[in-house]
């Protein structure tokens, strides 16, 4: 029942997903007196759809606190069916701190990860980009950025498809000593690690765009704004594009000649392409679409929700974890050090 065209957008957007996951089955939470009717009318979706009643709906202006205490809200109903094992994932255009704030409670993280983080893929000079955390964590440790780095590792690799995606700590330069002591922690810690040859050190803003790495860590502030520079100058460039074509019949020409190209632009920048948010470390999977998008849009972020269940993304999240559980307890212990003497502690490394 989330999002702005809702709940028709996520029912147009099923009869997209049954083409493409013709194995899938899907439990559908909401008010039954507007989803039975709408499902009439889409009998591919209707066909592998079942029915759950919820009677309410967390409304976007829903602090996440009283979003709690909502229990029969169709986001509450959809979480209680991952927690339970009635659904390998939930999928929801509601309100995204009231999504996390549930599902952290109730599904509950992963055992080992201190933080859910929020992860998203953009478009880059060089393909897509995973970044996070986009908002979920306003201040970090550098337990928290190891944490983020594993699991945008194992999301790279499940949803794009790399085979050894490199990663890149967000920093106020590229050159060793800059930054904080949490993030030349979090650096030295990664080095120490199985992900090594992956880690490419520190990377700044413009190489988000570039593409200088497959996975860009960071805090969810610097994240989310981050994401909402990057979606601004987007917007920013194609309003300017249309201003210019529009100028004078000569720019008008001149579009008509370059609009294949320009199509194929639009295309490779299309949001709905990169929509699904990933709230990445809990104990299930759980996408947010954009609020805003229409069912190309929620298809995508149902084939973001697929691709984590059928790779089986927690189960190498856990495993990756086990491999790393050591050198992250030494950064933490190292981190406290630091933070008692004024920073002169320093990460020792294992063969």
């Amino acid at each position: 029942m989330g999002g702005d065209l809702a709940p028709l957008m996520v029912i147009e957007g099923l009869e997209v997903s049954v083409v493409r996951h013709p194995g899938a089955r899907f439990l559908l939470v909401g008010d039954e007196a507007k989803l039975h009717p709408l499902l009439q009318r889409h009998p591919r979706a209707a066909a592998v759809c079942t029915i759950r009643h919820a009677p309410e709906a967390i409304g976007n202006d829903t602090k996440p606190t009283a979003a709690l205490r909502v229990r029969g809200s169709s986001m509450r109903v959809a979480i209680d069916a991952v927690a339970g094992g009635e659904a390998s994932g939930v999928v929801s255009a509601g309100n995204t701190g009231a999504l996390l704030a549930i599902a952290t409670i109730v599904i509950k993280t992963l055992p080992g990860i201190g933080r859910p983080a929020m992860a998203a893929i953009g478009p880059s000079a060089r393909g897509d980009v995973v970044l996070l955390d986009l908002g979920a964590n306003v201040q970090c440790d550098a337990r928290n950025l190891v944490e983020f780095a594993v699991m945008g590792d194992v999301f790279a690799r499940t949803v794009l498809g790399l085979t050894a995606p490199s990663i890149g700590l967000l920093n106020v330069g590229s050159e060793e000593l800059k930054g904080d002591d949490t993030l030349r922690l979090a650096a030295e810690t990664l080095r120490a690690s199985h992900i090594a040859p992956q880690f490419a050190g520190f990377v700044e803003g413009h190489d988000i765009a570039a593409g200088t790495t497959d996975v860009v860590v960071t805090d969810g502030f610097t994240g989310n704004v981050a994401l909402k520079t990057g979606e601004g100058a987007l917007k920013l460039i194609g309003d300017l594009l249309r201003q210019v074509f529009r100028s004078s019949l000569t720019a008008k020409v001149a579009y008509l000649l370059l609009r294949p190209s320009l199509e194929r632009l639009r295309e490779w920048l299309d949001p709905r392409r990169y929509n699904g948010a990933v709230m990445l470390g809990l104990n299930g999977v759980v996408v947010k679409s954009h609020g805003g998008t229409d069912a190309e849009g929620f298809a995508h972020a149902m084939d973001v929700a697929m691709d984590m269940v059928v790779h089986r993304f927690n189960d190498h999240i856990r495993e990756d974890l086990t491999r790393i559980a050591g050198l992250m307890a030494l950064a933490a212990k190292n981190g406290a050090l630091e933070k008692e003497s004024g920073g002169g502690a320093r990460l020792a490394t294992a063969p």
